[in-house]
């Protein structure tokens, strides 16, 4: 079967979708910066204002995997602009929220209009450019799901410290209006969405799936928080979880007319790319999650300048996405992606050597070898994982691709918060005993502190002022190996995608047609 072309430039399709996919990809991390100023302005705790987060994400996950379902029902272009809608008015609703369960209900409405729209998009995409041109049109979609992510704490902290933070939800506005007049010109339904128009709706699929993972979201946003299966509950959710995941599965394979067709885990390449998309995802959130809190905690940064040192990261994805743009077809895709795990790897690596007397630039190093490797792998692994699928699949697929990333950043940020306050624990034990008379470098560091502070009070308020500033190094320095173990281990992550590349299988490169292309 000749695949489908669209009517419209399928460069300015892409520009369309991508202005909603930028908008949204930017709202899953802009929000995280500015919680303490939303729980002081609404009477909440932090605890509680965390719930925006976790809200917003439950709903995104449980709308995902229904996007191919929700597209071939009532057709890709109507599920995009109603999700846009969506998405927008429930900013404005964000923006305008007088307290918290106000605030939390607004960011419900936008996961789940913002949980279709990238998947959605992505499949629109995949859809108007030529086969020869996929890699062309991840590159292009790479530059919203990559870059967005890294520059939202950046932007968030400048519009909290220097407006409001309803200001984060009220630029979606103007964004939002022109996406969907973007989408209504050019965005049109390939013929065959009209086959699978008369589907019924799978409503036991549905509610197995939201059951499954609205409940493993809140255990992975909140289990550091409740101690993980130390409390009742989250052993409770796990097990629900798991139940429901094991009835999804066999009640997917089974039904006529399921809601996510599960036969495109069939292919190969795509089974091996949703798990590297996984770990890609969970390296990637979970160390956008912790040099902000390392630059802070540590090594006393304000909120707006830790952002700063990572939006090099941001600058070096986007430049070296165009660069991967114009070797997609020139350069194996696999070798591409050796380079990009090699270098996502070595970032981790060179960050996992970090110490309390580092400058500014040893974070920015990283960072910038860290986008560029990021870039390596998105484009190649999206095409790659896509490329055994007809387009009458690619909208379930996208859905399910997209699902892994999130979950894999939800496990990547769950990985990092427990790490570090565990780790901290388990390298102050270790620590703690040096901290003896019998020690000579501890009585050295004792006495000299002692000398310094008795000039200033008497003695034994001396002597205890210096044991809390020892104690105060020895936890300083109990965090930081904390952090190095956790670089360290993401290192180990990248270097274990390897060995999964040999699996993919290599994509025939098809010869576009002289007539008939954009």
């Amino acid at each position: 079967m000749q695949d489908w072309r669209p009517k419209h430039s399928p460069w300015l399709i892409a520009l369309g979708v991508m202005m909603a996919t930028f908008m949204e990809v930017l709202d899953t991390s802009i929000a995280n910066i500015a919680l303490p100023h939303i729980a002081g302005s609404l009477s909440a705790t932090t605890e509680e204002a965390t719930w925006v987060l976790t809200s917003y994400l439950v709903s995104n996950a449980i709308v995902l995997p229904m996007t191919g379902w929700l597209g071939n029902h009532f057709g890709r272009k109507r599920v995009l602009i109603s999700c846009i809608i969506m998405f927008t008015f429930a900013s404005a609703l964000c923006g305008l929220a007088w307290d918290l369960p106000t605030l939390i209900l607004a960011r419900v409405l936008q996961g789940i209009g913002g949980g279709a729209m990238v998947p959605i998009a992505q499949s629109i995409m995949l859809e108007s450019f030529p086969r020869a041109k996929r890699g062309v049109a991840m590159a292009i979609f790479a530059q919203g799901v990559v870059v967005a992510p890294i520059l939202g704490p950046t932007l968030g902290g400048w519009i909290t410290d220097n407006y409001t933070w309803r200001w984060i939800f009220y630029i979606n506005l103007p964004v939002g209006i022109g996406a969907v007049l973007m989408a209504n010109w050019v965005v049109e339904d390939p013929p065959y969405i009209k086959r699978n128009a008369s589907a019924t709706i799978d409503f036991i699929g549905f509610g197995l799936m939201a059951v499954c993972l609205g409940t493993l979201q809140i255990i992975l946003d909140k289990g550091q928080e409740a101690d993980w299966f130390g409390t009742p509950w989250v052993c409770w959710f796990a097990g629900v979880s798991l139940v429901t995941f094991i009835a999804f599965i066999a009640w997917e394979l089974k039904v006529d007319h399921p809601l996510v067709d599960l036969q495109v885990f069939k292919h190969r390449n795509f089974t091996v790319g949703v798990l590297l998309m996984m770990s890609l995802a969970a390296i990637l959130y979970g160390t956008t999650a912790q040099i902000p809190l390392f630059l802070q905690t540590l090594m006393g940064y304000p909120a707006l300048q830790s952002g700063y040192a990572m939006s090099p990261r941001g600058i070096a994805a986007f430049f070296a996405t165009f660069l991967v743009g114009r070797l997609v077809g020139k350069v194996p895709f696999r070798l591409m992606l050796v380079v990009g795990f090699t270098l996502l790897a070595v970032s981790s690596f060179m960050l996992s050597n970090l110490n309390l007397q580092v400058s500014q630039i040893n974070v920015i190093w990283p960072s910038l070898v860290n986008g560029v490797a990021i870039s390596f792998i998105f484009v190649p692994l999206t095409t790659l994982t896509m490329s055994q699928l007809g387009q009458q699949q690619l909208g379930n697929a996208s859905g399910l691709y997209n699902l892994t990333r999130n979950l894999g950043g939800s496990i990547g940020i769950a990985f990092v918060t427990t790490m570090l306050a565990r780790g901290a624990q388990v390298h102050q034990s270790l620590m703690v005993t040096h901290l003896t008379p019998y020690d000579p470098a501890f009585r050295e560091q004792l006495a000299a502190a002692k000398k310094s502070l008795v000039l200033h009070t008497d003695p034994a308020t001396a002597t205890s002022q210096a044991y809390g500033a020892m104690y105060g190094v020895l936890d300083q320095q109990a965090h930081l190996w904390a952090f190095v173990d956790n670089f360290y281990l993401f290192g180990l992550l990248a270097l274990a995608g390897l060995p999964m590349l040999l699996l993919l299988q290599k994509v025939k490169r098809p010869t576009p047609k002289p007539t008939g292309g954009h």
